[in-house]
This record gives C-alpha cells, sequence and structure tokens, in this order.
C-alpha cells in the first residue's frame, strides 16, 4: 500500500456547518476537560471529607459531586445556625439595654431615692 495522504480543504471552501462538523469535537473536548479538571479540584478540595466518609476507596465523579452537594448543604446549615444564634444573643443584649435605659429613665423620674431604687441601679450597672 502506497502512502496516503488526506487533502484539507482551505477554511474559505468549506461551509458552515462543515466548519462546525469539525469543530465540534474540539470544543467537546475542551468541554469535558474542564468538567474533569473542576472535578478533580472538588476532589482535592475536600479529600479529607472524603476520606473520612469513604476512606481507602477511588472516588467515581458522581460520588465527588454528590459528596461535594452533601457537604456545601451542611455547611450552609451550620452557617445558618451561627447566625441564628449571633443573631439571638444581639436580640437578646440589645433587649436587655433597651430595658435598662427604660428602667433608668423611670427610677429618674422619682426625685426620691429609696434604698430600693439604689440597690437596684447598683445592680443593673454590674
Amino acid at each position: 500500500m502506497a502512502p496516503s495522504t488526506v487533502f484539507l480543504e482551505p477554511d474559505n471552501l468549506l461551509t458552515p456547518k462543515e466548519k462546525n462538523k469539525l469543530r465540534k469535537p474540539v470544543v467537546e473536548k475542551m468541554r469535558r476537560d474542564r468538567i474533569n479538571s473542576s472535578i478533580e479540584q472538588l476532589k482535592m478540595l475536600l479529600e479529607k471529607e472524603f476520606q473520612r466518609h469513604q476512606p481507602n476507596s477511588k472516588l467515581e465523579k458522581a460520588d465527588i459531586l454528590e459528596m461535594t452537594v452533601s457537604y456545601l448543604k451542611q455547611q450552609s446549615q451550620l452557617q445558618m445556625k451561627r447566625s441564628f444564634h449571633k443573631s439571638s444573643q444581639f436580640d437578646y443584649r440589645e433587649g436587655y439595654s433597651r430595658c435598662l435605659q427604660e428602667a433608668f429613665y423611670f427610677l429618674s423620674l422619682h426625685k426620691v431615692r429609696t434604698e430600693t431604687q439604689t440597690k437596684l441601679l447598683s445592680h443593673f450597672q454590674k
């Protein structure tokens, strides 16, 4: 057999449909490479989490994605709990301060200082 040579037509002789047909596999390979690269990055970022759930096992791409989604949901829930807790503490402190202001205002309206008022003011200032 004689070596065969493939004659490639110049770009200007190809129809747009033919150009797309030639370009499609290249674009598809680039897309798959991006997906694989991102999955590999997820695997490396969450390596400790994966080892905790499935030590010494080779993870499939679908496993990596599922575990990542699960991990992110868990982190989101923890974040919401923390922000709720901080919000509750802030609300408590704000309410306490407001109550204290009202009590001081009420006690300041009475010119006579009784022993109870003095003890109460002293207690609030602590």
